[in-house]
């Protein structure tokens, strides 16, 4: 009885590592290839006279970090293109335990609020930190807070 005894509790130990090890294996075999999310560092300082963050902090919103710069290496024809390119976030911002990403209002380049319009300027942002719950674009000349969100099907 005793050999026995072994036997089973070694058979079901074999068939509980199996299925662990299967649920592994599916996970990562039905992971996206792109899935490098881009993890950003601290940012740079923020400044306490700053009137992004006073109308963010006005309304509710907690910024958390300063400007990033994701540098974006470029190949054309298997030819570093060359420094390539880069993408810059002006703030990340929580509220309600959420994540949003903070971009400002520029002068030279105004937003068209159009629903291309805001895919070609934000959604890259949306792609890059899928985690984040929208765009904020804040303009403080207008006294105006905008939020963006892109719904991508999984």
């Amino acid at each position: 009885m005793d050999k026995y005894g072994d036997w089973l509790i070694m058979a079901i130990a074999g068939v509980l590592v199996s299925i662990w090890l299967y649920g592994a294996f599916y996970r990562w075999l039905h992971a996206p290839a792109t899935m490098n999310k881009v993890k950003l560092g601290k940012g740079g300082a923020i400044a306490e006279d700053d009137e992004h963050v006073q109308l963010l902090e006005r309304n509710g919103y907690r910024v958390v970090s300063g400007k990033h710069v994701i540098p974006i290496p470029v190949e054309l024809d298997d030819a570093p293109l060359g420094k390539g390119t880069r993408i810059f976030i002006d703030y990340i911002a929580e509220m309600d335990h959420l994540t949003y990403i903070v971009k400002t209002a520029r002068e030279r380049m105004p937003m068209d609020w159009t629903a291309s319009g805001l895919r070609d300027r934000l959604l890259i942002y949306a792609l890059l930190l899928p985690d984040c719950a929208g765009v904020l674009y804040v303009d403080p000349k207008g006294n105006l807070i905008r939020k963006i969100t892109f719904d991508i099907a999984d």
